[in-house]
């Protein structure tokens, strides 16, 4: 979901070799990682390991209130899964009372609820939204996200080097990376034993009827454009973008897709209406903690698509230094490995991966969360579109999902 301009290289992705130190990683679960390592003392234990090195600058007096809306599987959950310990301990520490919101279906839905109130200047009721960067990109430009105080958010300077260098947000002045990655083929393993390798294996004539994929148009249509021979990433236009959509409306029409959707399209895996999906990389890890490993992700032969998320404060949101002192702790590095080894998504912040190490060794060399360089040169990045572009390939591609 990620858009770079042609032919430039990827800056996320070139930070991400640099950053990545393992090669392959053998099979990782997420089974009492966190509090295996953090101990079962509950929540003043996870306290005491963030707070150890976490210092929020201007920290509140008096209670103050951050209200953050982003995806479903996206932050870490106690063993209960009704709790946040990380944003626990971030609301104990500073005395901010925290509302955590799994309000983004899609960009576009979530982009369509607010979009109104964004232009008036008004308050969305939410002072943090976690956006894809195509879509923070558009926030950023029509002066929707409010510039960040860096001087209260030290720990910015973790980020992974590179990403300062994102063209939406040149210097990280408006927005920080939250997590990264891959779009590609997930399934569960029982009803798909062979696994699948490319997607051709989606289109296999036993899986239809079964199979659901993805309402984010850069990423199904990256692995469709992946699998006809063309880098979403290099130089294509019209006639390869239409060629793809083709190749999607058929499906649909013949009611091999069974569903197309936003990040729900989880549910349908669980309830074995869905066996075979274009699906999220941490989403499938997540999936199989609470599913007993029923599912597998792979990135297709073919390739994957690269993505990363956003931080941003809405231009209405009244409490701005409440959401400054959230990214500022979620970039402590010890936290950020605490998040990622819950959502298993590639992590951004330097030194994630060595705190890794004191969560889980494993997960410290697993690829999705640390990519090596052969993951890296296994996934695209979608290209930048211009406005025209975006706004013709966007309408069609919903025309064709929408019937």
């Amino acid at each position: 979901m990620s858009d770079r301009r042609p032919p430039l290289t990827d800056p996320r992705a070139r930070a991400l070799v640099q950053a990545a130190r393992s090669t392959r990683a053998p099979g990782v679960t997420r089974r009492n990682l966190l509090l295996g390592a953090l101990g079962t003392a509950g929540a003043g234990a996870v306290l005491a390991a963030c707070g150890s090195s976490q210092g929020t600058p201007g920290a509140p007096s008096t209670p103050d209130l951050v209200r953050w809306a982003s995806w479903p599987l996206y932050l870490d959950v106690d063993e209960a899964g009704t709790g946040h310990p990380t944003l626990e301990a971030f609301a104990a520490q500073t005395q901010i009372q925290a509302e955590y919101s799994e309000a983004i279906e899609d960009n576009y839905t979530f982009w369509a609820s607010v979009s109104d109130q964004l232009a008036a200047g008004k308050d969305i009721g939410y002072d943090v939204v976690t956006l894809t960067n195509y879509m923070a990109a558009t926030m950023i430009e029509e002066g929707y996200a409010q510039e960040l105080d860096l001087e209260r958010i030290p720990n910015a300077a973790n980020i992974v080097e590179d990403l300062t260098l994102v063209d939406f947000d040149l210097g990280r002045t408006h927005s920080l990376t939250w997590q990264s990655g891959f779009a590609g083929l997930a399934w569960a393993v029982d009803q798909v034993p062979q696994g699948l390798h490319t997607l051709s294996d989606l289109w296999a004539p036993e899986l239809a009827g079964r199979v659901a994929v993805l309402s984010e148009m850069r990423d199904t249509m990256g692995l469709i454009l992946l699998d006809l021979g063309i880098d979403p990433g290099g130089i294509w236009g019209d006639t390869e973008f239409y060629t793809a959509l083709e190749v999607l409306r058929a499906k649909i029409d013949s009611g091999h897709i069974r569903k197309v959707s936003g990040a729900s399209y989880t549910d349908g895996l669980v309830a074995g209406d869905t066996v075979a999906v274009i699906g999220w990389s941490g989403d499938i890890t997540a999936l199989n903690y609470e599913n007993d490993d029923r599912f597998a992700f792979a990135l297709p032969e073919a390739g994957g698509v690269l993505w990363s998320d956003n931080l941003l404060i809405p231009v209405g949101s009244p409490h701005k230094a409440a959401a400054e002192d959230l990214m500022n702790y979620y970039y402590d590095p010890q936290v950020a490995a605490q998040v990622a080894a819950w959502v298993n998504y590639v992590s951004p912040v330097q030194g994630a991966q060595e705190a890794m190490l004191d969560i889980d060794p494993a997960l410290a060399e697993d690829p999705m969360i640390f990519p090596d360089e052969h993951t890296l040169r296994s996934a695209s990045v979608f290209r930048t579109l211009a406005p025209d572009e975006d706004e013709r390939f966007s309408a069609e591609f919903a025309a064709v999902i929408d019937g």
